[in-house]
């Protein structure tokens, strides 16, 4: 595969500067084979040379097709590009070492020559230098492509595991549903109609979203709104419920169906096993210090009811137990780590609420 990619300059300046850092360490370790001459040289001769091939060979691939994966030619050009670069680089660099070293250093009297043994040396150190220093920046090419490959497919994994446990959230409430329509069906067949009614308009309005791994707090809470409209047809006069959702907090990103499976779990568990009902509070609010710095604020919803509140000992996940709020504290800790948790919280009037905190973010941060 190959792309055309925009030469980033900064990107260029760092590898210069790692040459020139490499050129320099050259040089000391040609000195330190050959105390008895002057340093100065060496460090022209290697900084021009090395300055040289560097340019026609980092400058030169940008001119070329590209590799995707490395940002290096393709087939036989890559061996090419760097040969070119190693006898250009040389033959350059030498020459305008040859220039300053003789007519404004003064370290050679002029029309001096070389000897054959230092000439040979020389370009022995040049190839040298020149393919490690390509393998280099050939390697932290690769390896950065791979590191961002990696960073990828981690996150497409964890978007496909988000899109799994919310299809398994999905027919978890449409089998509770549906298993209630059937009695109202043969008991109350106009309330059935209603209750059916409403769960298509839950189902068309939960299509779209369930394309995406987060969408807008405000759209949780009308989709939440269906839904407690759907439960309410049910249940009629035992179910009441009030929203509560700031206008600051409207557009802040959260997974879809996540509050669905807590109200689910509060109205089975809660409140249809009290004989009158209750009520189901869901409200948001914001904690931390005030702005909106990426990381410093959490967002809390809470889902409270006044239902029969938690038993002794908490029923293990499994079908009918407990299996929304397990599945939605796997969906926090997939896309928030540790920073992502449900408590259930035993409330003073003797219900029990259910409070899901996790980092605050909006659209414009990171």
């Amino acid at each position: 595969m190959t792309a055309q990619r925009a030469i980033s300059w900064i990107s260029k300046l760092r590898h210069f500067l790692q040459v020139l850092a490499f050129t320099l360490a050259v040089a000391t370790i040609q000195y330190a084979f050959m105390p008895d001459k002057p340093y100065g040289p060496p460090v022209v001769y290697s900084v021009l040379i090395g300055t040289f091939t560097w340019a026609i060979i980092d400058l030169g691939r940008e001119l070329l097709p590209s590799a995707h994966e490395t940002g290096w030619s393709q087939g036989w050009q890559a061996p090419v590009l760097v040969a070119v670069g190693i006898v250009v680089g040389y033959l350059a660099g030498t020459r305008l070492a040859d220039a300053l070293c003789t007519q404004y250093f003064h370290f050679y009297p002029p029309g001096g020559e070389v000897s054959d043994a230092d000439q040979r040396t020389s370009i022995l150190i040049t190839v040298i230098a020149g393919l490690v220093g390509t393998y280099y920046f050939y390697a932290i090419n690769k390896s950065s492509y791979l590191e961002g490959k990696m960073v990828e497919a981690r996150q497409h994994a964890n978007d496909a595991r988000l899109k799994l446990l919310e299809t398994q959230l999905e027919p978890h409430m449409l089998f509770n549903t549906l298993a209630n329509l059937r009695v109202l069906i043969g008991t109350d067949p106009a309330r059935a109609q209603d209750m059916l009614d409403r769960m298509i308009a839950y189902l068309r309005a939960t299509l779209t979203a369930s394309r995406s791994t987060e969408h807008p707090l405000a759209h949780e809470f009308d989709r939440l709104r269906d839904y407690l409209e759907l439960m309410a047809v049910r249940m009629g006069p035992r179910l009441a419920y009030t929203l509560e959702l700031p206008d600051g907090l409207r557009d802040a990103p959260v997974p879809p169906l996540l509050l669905q499976p807590l109200v689910e779990n509060a109205i089975r568990h809660g409140l249809e096993p009290k004989v009158e009902g209750g009520h189901i509070l869901v409200r948001a609010h914001s904690t931390g210090p005030e702005g909106r710095a990426p990381g410093t604020q959490r967002l809390q919803i809470e889902v409270t009811d006044t239902g029969v509140g938690l038993p002794p000992v908490l029923p293990p996940a499994g079908p009918g137990q407990s299996f929304g709020l397990a599945q939605a504290r796997e969906r926090l800790a997939t896309l928030y780590g540790a920073d992502g948790t449900i408590d259930l919280i035993a409330t003073s009037t003797g219900g029990t609420s259910a409070r899901a905190t996790f980092p605050l973010k909006f659209p414009s941060q990171p």
